[in-house]
């Protein structure tokens, strides 16, 4: 058995996803096309094949003791010069993000690991191109606006040829938080201009 490399993260839905991929494209990431639009709660994590079943048994459970709830973006942001990152900020649903992941990584379980940098929710829009591109990127996504009932998260695997792709849902316990107003019940999302 060899290795695999794991995430675990929110899917931004449709169509925010498309939206800002195509957006992170745009920009000159060509990377984008192997990375659907996220949040992260797991950053990219290698472990054993043989050990799938015992991550989405800890996962299930993680899963199983969440309740959904709202989440928001809003507006831009940027890890430079740390890192060479332009983001869309998460500004409701970051608390319940920084929980899950916790409890994704805590203790000894199959997905225990230390972070590189402090976790931060986000979603990368833009990341290691040109810096007149994050530039860029920065300015024309600032009046960027989505929101949606989180209801749960994905385990995903990225393949040899660098691309993301869902291995699992896992959808919370309790009741359904009801999307916002928006058009055929799904939530809103806009780009306005500064």
């Amino acid at each position: 058995m060899g290795t695999v490399t794991i995430g675990v993260s929110i899917a931004v839905p449709e169509p925010h996803g498309s939206l800002l991929q195509e957006r992170r494209v745009g920009f000159g990431d060509a990377a984008a096309y192997g990375i659907p639009t996220h949040v992260t709660l797991l950053p990219p994590t290698e472990v054993p094949e043989d050990a799938l079943p015992a991550v989405e048994a800890h996962l299930l459970r993680v899963a199983a003791g969440g309740r959904p709830f709202p989440m928001r973006l809003h507006g831009t942001g940027t890890f430079r010069p740390l890192s060479p990152v332009v983001y869309v900020r998460v500004v409701q649903g970051a608390e319940e993000c920084a929980l899950l992941q916790q409890r994704i990584r805590e203790g000894s379980g199959p997905c225990a690991r230390e972070l590189q940098f402090p976790y931060h929710p986000h979603v990368t829009v833009a990341h290691g191109i040109a810096e007149a591109a994050m530039d860029r990127a920065f300015a024309e996504l600032a009046g960027f606006e989505a929101e949606w009932p989180c209801t749960g998260f994905a385990l995903y695997e990225q393949g040899a040829d660098g691309v993301w792709r869902k291995l699992r849902e896992f959808t919370f316990g309790g009741l359904v938080v009801p999307p916002q107003a928006g058009p055929a019940g799904i939530g809103r999302g806009t780009i306005a201009s500064r």
